[in-house]
């Protein structure tokens, strides 16, 4: 491993919470692509598939960021188990449905209530910045690893959910995914010596994190962004289909969520200086860019080599995203404001899936790579319009960082912010 990132795992604990984050992660990818391929195997409705998974992606926005305010007052083992339990009871009931046919409006129920899940990853970038704070080349290292580890989810999780719903039976993928998110939640609450301490409800400014200006661009591009990728996995799977190897459609997402994971890996190595709001924006630009290509695609090969090509920008951007959330939301609020990043990325997940589906059921899947070139332009004109209020501030609103418990670095004070 390179040295930056073998320095992060120095510090006690980090390995195991890592580790517990990868596996709680493993849903995100897989959810989403294992339902389309469910509903899709057992109806043949890419329409009824998008507009279901858009349903979860809905839910999961609405309920993802009121959990981080949770988790930000009582603290991550206190509030992570029972949200689980009660997103895995209701993804069980979905399977359920589907598998005996029951009406549409029985799955757009459970859907709902599935979306009660904790934002895995962010309480994983919570626990780091509460061991590193004040270490800005620490922090870049340890946001770009668990770039690496979402992108290794995106590589693996699309293979294993579409391979297991169309190779076994198709309820086998979303029902694995639930079965990592379980464990690893489990895992990870379980290990207190790195969860950072809660605020309780005095210590808190007033009002969302979402007060933040810098706050609310990053949220609004992340609906675009989170189109992109949606639209995209919708639309390879039909298009893969098209081509008689929609099994193969896992491979070539596994492509596009390589491209990034080697950006990343590389991206982590690099001593980075000038303002980090100007690399997110030309960050975003490059992958709104990277989407015109998909309306040439012809074939799998030609699509997987665009893809990776497309990939390239992604977790780059998102780690300079997690940077800014940092510098710019109070530090009692920082899980939640991490979450409505996610939160943005999952709006623009339902609405991309939702339009793909209904793009690919009314003119192919040729047509369908209309809406992940739409939502990246999109996303370039919000960064456009909003990336000057991510300067970095004078100082910052709220109280110190939140330190962990028995964690590296507890007692340091405050330094230099990330550039």
């Amino acid at each position: 491993m390179p040295s930056p990132y073998r320095a992060i795992f120095a510090a006690p604990g980090a390995k195991g919470f890592s580790a517990a984050g990868f596996l709680g992660r493993m849903p995100l990818a897989m959810m989403g692509i294992g339902i389309v391929t469910m509903v899709s195997e057992l109806t043949g409705r890419y329409g009824l598939a998008g507009v279901l998974s858009a349903t979860l992606a809905l839910s999961a926005a609405l309920l993802g960021p009121q959990i981080s305010r949770l988790v930000d007052r009582y603290g991550q083992g206190r509030v992570l188990r029972p949200a689980t339990l009660v997103s895995v009871t209701a993804v069980a009931g979905l399977l359920v449905c589907a598998h005996q046919g029951l009406p549409d409006w029985t799955l757009f129920v459970c859907a709902s209530f599935g979306g009660c899940v904790p934002s895995v990853g962010s309480m994983i970038r919570a626990r780091w910045t509460a061991l590193y704070r004040g270490s800005p080349r620490e922090l870049h290292a340890a946001y770009s690893w668990e770039s690496i580890v979402d992108e290794t989810c995106f590589i693996f999780g699309p293979i294993v959910s579409i391979g297991l719903s169309t190779a076994w039976f198709p309820e086998a993928g979303p029902l694995l995914a639930m079965a990592f998110l379980t464990v690893g939640v489990l895992w990870l609450t379980a290990q207190r010596g790195t969860e950072p301490v809660p605020h309780p409800r005095e210590h808190h400014t007033k009002g969302s994190a979402l007060r933040s200006p810098g706050l609310r661009v990053l949220m609004a591009t992340g609906v675009a962004t989170g189109a992109i990728f949606s639209s995209v996995d919708v639309v390879t799977v039909a298009f893969a289909e098209e081509e008689g190897h929609k099994a193969a459609a896992s491979l070539v997402l596994a492509v596009y969520a390589l491209g990034s994971c080697l950006a990343g890996a590389v991206f982590g190595l690099l001593h980075l200086k000038g303002p980090a709001h100007r690399r997110w924006l030309l960050g975003v630009c490059a992958m709104a860019v990277s989407m015109i290509p998909l309306q040439l695609a012809g074939d799998l090969p030609f699509l997987a080599v665009a893809l990776f090509v497309a990939g390239l920008s992604i977790a780059p951007t998102m780690v300079t995203t997690v940077a800014l959330v940092e510098q710019h939301v109070p530090r009692t609020k920082l899980t939640e404001g991490m979450s409505w990043i996610s939160t943005g990325i999952a709006v623009g997940i339902a609405l991309g899936a939702s339009a793909a589906g209904w793009v690919v059921d009314g003119a192919g899947a040729g047509a369908g790579y209309a809406v992940p070139a739409a939502a990246g332009a999109l996303a370039a004109a919000v960064a456009f319009l909003g990336y000057r209020r991510l300067r970095p501030a004078a100082e910052r609103v709220g109280s110190p960082m939140p330190r962990v418990r028995g964690g590296a670095g507890a007692d340091e004070p405050e330094q230099q912010r990330m550039a």
